[in-house]
């Protein structure tokens, strides 16, 4: 009887291994997966950056260090690696954007040129596209985090092989910034 016992309390033992650590893969798996989701949304945007540019290249020929700094920001954010490294190539680009885009409003011509505003467009959605992809790598990679670092589970953590994921954080302390909204109907 009592080997009975024994040998049922070592298969669930052995059940709960194999559960924790199949979880732990799955968990694994998953952030690897968001992270490649934020990856192709990353393509996208630096792959739409080159033609924004050679679209207002002409017109904005005085604005050259705009357009250089842009595409240079592209190029960092490219060539960056790793999550830290990544979401600060990232912030720098999207600086740089914004600056080119407050230079289009400075030229009508270019404002009105279809091309710039599709491309604006394009480039807006993907910006949130990237938003909610990075808010889901997050979620799993937190998930993962918690999970490998909670007891009974931690225990086979090591086995799974499994580290931190590391989380997207805003490297920007600009988009930190509380955004100033005027709502009053006062007009200038």
């Amino acid at each position: 009887m009592a080997t009975i016992v024994l040998l049922v309390v070592i298969a669930a033992i052995v059940l709960w291994v194999i559960g924790a650590y199949n979880g732990l893969i799955g968990l694994k798996n998953q952030v690897a997966n968001a992270w490649k989701q934020i990856d192709v949304q990353l393509k996208r945007r630096h792959d739409l950056i080159p033609n924004l540019v050679n679209t207002v290249k002409g017109a904005m020929e005085f604005e050259r260090g705009t357009l250089e700094e842009v595409i240079s920001a592209r190029n960092k954010a490219v060539a960056a690696t790793g999550v830290h490294q990544t979401a600060q190539a990232e912030g720098e680009l999207t600086q740089a954007l914004g600056r080119l885009f407050a230079l289009t409003e400075a030229y009508p011509d270019l404002k009105a040129t279809g091309n710039v505003a599709q491309l604006q467009e394009e480039l807006t959605s993907t910006e949130n596209k990237i938003g909610f992809a990075r808010q889901l790598y997050n979620d799993v990679a937190t998930q993962y985090n918690i999970r490998q670092a909670t007891f009974p589970t931690m225990l086979v953590a090591g086995l799974a092989k499994a580290t931190p994921a590391e989380l997207w954080e805003i490297q920007d302390t600009a988009e930190r910034g509380v955004p100033a909204v005027d709502l009053s109907l006062k007009r200038p």
